[in-house]
């Protein structure tokens, strides 16, 4: 289907029938998944498909033992890291030298802009200096207005991955199966199972399998556009 059609056909789905979903499947959603746009192009997030049987028990307890993960042939942790910049930075930077002459534009941004907003120095200090700091400066040029902590950090690096999750929920339905985004889940409880540190944030979770009809409850809602849409 085209994009258009997999946008319309998207749906959460809350209960999917006893049918595996082809490797092929999943692996092709994921690599749309690594096609999002991001932050800098600093792709900032780790994909965990949960294959095992063990760790998939866990993830759906979880999960809060919903319907979606339970029944789901298989369940995705889409994760936001605020410690993996510097190592993608350089990555980047030595991909830009073996193309040949990067452009200074593109090197002072990876070497002067991005460690500017990535870093927040020892107990913030640096967050507090760039509060301060940037507002001033705001009064005579635009300015970005942070993130002046590893918290608000974390939030932009959540709507980051939140577009590869999009771009993975319609790879998956243009695939002919189905998928639910979920935040229903003890991110503690996620995170030990992943082995995942303080520097990770779990943007959702995501089920994949087919749908079973039982699992749409009932038709689309969407409220009149009027109160969402503007043009100014």
């Amino acid at each position: 289907m085209n994009l258009f059609e997999a946008i319309e056909t998207r749906r959460s789905v809350r209960k999917y029938l006893k049918e595996a979903v082809p490797r092929a499947v999943m692996e092709k959603a994921l690599q749309a998944a690594l096609l999002a746009p991001n932050s800098s192009n600093l792709q900032p997030w780790e994909f965990y498909w949960v294959t095992s049987a063990e760790k998939k028990a866990r993830l759906v307890t979880a999960c809060l033992d919903q319907a979606t993960a339970a029944t789901a042939a298989e369940l995705v942790v889409f994760v936001a890291r605020t410690d993996t910049w510097r190592r993608n930075r350089k990555l980047i930077l030595d991909v830009l030298h073996q193309r040949g002459n990067p452009a200074k534009q593109q090197l002072d941004y990876y070497q002067k802009i991005v460690p500017l907003f990535y870093t927040h120095g020892w107990l913030g200090v640096t967050g507090l200096l760039k509060r301060l700091v940037f507002p001033i400066v705001g009064w005579f040029r635009p300015v970005p207005r942070g993130p002046f902590s590893r918290t608000r950090l974390q939030g932009m690096l959540n709507k980051t991955v939140a577009l590869a999750c999009e771009n993975f929920m319609l790879a998956i339905t243009a695939q002919g199966y189905s998928t639910c985004p979920m935040e229903g889940f003890d991110e503690q409880r996620v995170k030990r199972i992943l082995g995942l540190g303080r520097e990770a944030t779990i943007t959702m979770v995501i089920s994949v399998g087919k749908e079973d009809p039982a699992g749409i409850y009932g038709a689309r809602l969407r409220l009149d556009p009027k109160l969402f849409v503007f043009e100014v």
